[in-house]
């Protein structure tokens, strides 16, 4: 029998926290709930979760200081599930190492979706994955190469690295400073212009209608996202 991802559900919600654990374990997986951060912690040191069903907004303490505890004293994959919808809040999270972000409320289907897709991603970076496909594009990430449609398409290095690292943790969003940070250095964190650059002469080579781009889409103010993987 197959062993059930485990999942913690961080919210102080009584109504919430019980909406999440029937909708997770009616989708087949195993959760724990936990009300404040010190629950949270402990339950995190015992249970081992594959992945964390986070609000910010606990009684004490800020949610945001916990993604990096999770992701480092558990290993868990972190969704972010709150009510703050400040830009600056979703950049934050995201910086810290969340691995997505979902604004209440929220339709429950959506959830299990973000849930299915950073679980299947989890699995796929533990298993060493370098083959990611997406709508027509194949990318190679042992090989650095790109196809679309089966016909190799020539990137610059920069348009390379930034695929690279969305292809890496696709469908999730990847903050700009984070892209910035990585490809260019962390002396260029704020030139989000340069990525603008990129992003759009990517579009232009791997998307049917570089006007309404359906691989690689923008969260305003956040980020991008890989989309279309199977």
């Amino acid at each position: 029998m197959a062993v059930q991802p485990r999942i913690l559900i961080v919210e102080d919600d009584a109504h919430i926290r019980r909406l999440l654990r029937v909708a997770v374990e009616r989708a087949g997986y195993a959760a724990t709930e936990a009300a404040t951060a010190r629950e949270a912690l402990s339950a995190a040191d015992i249970d081992k979760p594959e992945l964390v069903l986070l609000d910010l907004g606990l009684p004490d303490r800020d949610g945001l200081e916990l993604i990096q505890l999770f992701r480092g004293r558990a290993g868990a994959t972190v969704i972010v599930v709150s009510a703050r919808e400040d830009t600056s809040e979703k950049v934050a999270a995201l910086d810290l190492g969340a691995d997505d972000y979902l604004t209440k409320p929220f339709d429950t289907e959506e959830l299990l979706a973000r849930v299915r897709t950073a679980l299947r991603h989890r699995i796929a970076g533990e298993t060493g994955q370098t083959m990611v496909l997406a709508g027509d594009i194949e990318i190679d990430l042992e090989r650095r190469r790109v196809r679309r449609i089966g016909e190799e398409v020539h990137l610059s290095p920069k348009e390379y690295e930034v695929l690279a690292e969305l292809a890496k943790r696709p469908d999730r969003v990847i903050g700009h400073r984070q892209l910035l940070r990585t490809v260019w250095g962390p002396a260029h964190e704020d030139h989000v212009d340069y990525l603008r650059i990129v992003v759009r002469n990517l579009r232009q080579k791997l998307e049917t209608d570089p006007a309404r781009p359906r691989l690689i889409t923008n969260e305003p103010g956040v980020g991008y996202r890989l989309t279309g993987v199977r």
